[in-house]
């Protein structure tokens, strides 16, 4: 048996948030009840292909997975059960604040889900509102007091920065907050401005009041240090937690190991193929109605490309790549074919070149798409 992950996307939100280019819909009860009897069938649709792998963690992502009822993420876990190899260790739901209570997460519990991932991103309520989201800060605490009363102790925040007109202070605020509730993993990223969406309209119209790059950085240095102060470290370049707490299921993208995605727009990298779903609904429908994979794009993985993306994945954890492991697992030596990329990267400061290890330094991390450009 194979180890592998597995992500299911449910695509629905009250609210689009002013910077999202996730794929997301509307909320509307007979469009979700539709979309779980899609991915019901879908999920038969891959029983058989699947039999070789045992799934070690699940995460349902968004979109608000916790917006819809909860009933429908139990029909979705008994459905899995039934068809799929579960050997689940970790079981994540995305949430936004405004979107729990004490049955809900008390059902959830049942249903074996032991990790949670509130999208906090700020707590100045000003800013919260400027970008579009619908919880203020008060809905968080409310939220984390239920979390807390109803036994989840493994917890992620996300948190923003450089979002509109937001202070150093702020950003390190935020982060305060969180390490005063004690909550033991933070997703820690940089607001990026994507086409499509509001921000990139008021952006491009000059009406998006965000700091320089020199400010930024700012931010990013002053939290990691406030974070690694009070034991809450970085493991990847945007993910800090403490120790015991970092996310199994992101390790298994950053370490190129096998994972599925179902539903509209997710993406798997599993039978040495990568491919996408459609992010057209519609088209996932009559698609799953004709008994069709809704797949809109799908590629062979060449072993240079392979090589190439777990070089990308690898070098964002903190612990950077094993040379051994690679060694065991393409039957290349590291040092050998990448000898320039090593020494101009060493020479510009950007890498920690160890016995055993290769890894970015804290200038590495800061330039991590230069060192990409050069091993690739």
């Amino acid at each position: 048996m194979k180890d592998a992950a597995l992500y299911i996307h449910i695509p629905f939100c009250i609210k689009k948030c002013d910077y999202c280019d996730f794929t997301s819909f509307c909320y509307n009860q007979k469009k979700v009840e539709e979309y779980i009897s899609l991915l019901l069938k879908e999920i038969d649709m891959y029983s058989d292909l699947v039999a070789e792998y045992k799934f070690k963690t699940l995460f349902f992502g968004g979109g608000t997975p916790s917006l819809i009822n909860e009933k429908f993420i139990g029909d979705i876990l008994q459905k899995l059960n039934g068809k799929f190899r579960l050997d689940l260790e970790e079981i994540t739901i995305e949430a936004n604040p405004k979107t729990l209570n004490k049955n809900k997460l008390l059902y959830y519990k049942k249903l074996g889900i032991n990790r949670i991932s509130v999208g906090v991103q700020s707590v100045q309520d000003s800013i919260l509102k400027d970008i579009g989201r619908i919880h203020n800060k008060n809905d968080f605490l409310s939220t984390y007091n239920l979390l807390k009363e109803t036994g989840f102790t493994n917890i992620n925040a996300d948190i923003m920065f450089n979002l509109p007109d937001q202070s150093i202070e702020d950003v390190m605020e935020s982060l305060n907050q969180m390490i005063n509730l004690d909550i033991p993993h933070i997703s820690f990223y940089s607001l990026s401005i994507e086409e499509g969406t509001p921000f990139y309209k008021r952006y491009n119209e000059g009406n998006l009041n965000i700091g320089d790059e020199d400010i930024e950085r700012k931010m990013y240095h002053k939290g990691i240090k406030l974070l690694e102060k009070n034991n809450i470290y970085q493991y990847e370049i945007s993910n800090f937690s403490k120790m015991g707490y970092e996310c199994k299921h992101n390790m298994y993208y950053w370490k190129l190991k096998p994972y599925l995605g179902l539903g509209v727009s997710s993406h798997s990298n599993i039978f040495s193929k990568r491919w996408g779903n459609t992010k057209n609904y519609i088209d996932y429908k009559n698609n799953i109605y004709k008994n069709k994979f809704p797949v809109d794009y799908s590629e062979n993985i060449d072993l240079e490309t392979e090589i190439g993306e777990y070089i990308i994945l690898g070098l964002r954890l903190n612990e950077g790549i094993s040379k051994i492991e690679f060694k065991e697992k393409y039957n290349i030596e590291f040092d050998k074919k990448f000898k320039e990329a090593i020494e101009e990267s060493i020479e510009y400061g950007l890498i920690e070149n160890k016995k055993d290890r290769i890894n970015l330094t804290k200038k590495g991390r800061d330039l991590s798409n230069r060192v990409f450009s050069l091993f690739i």
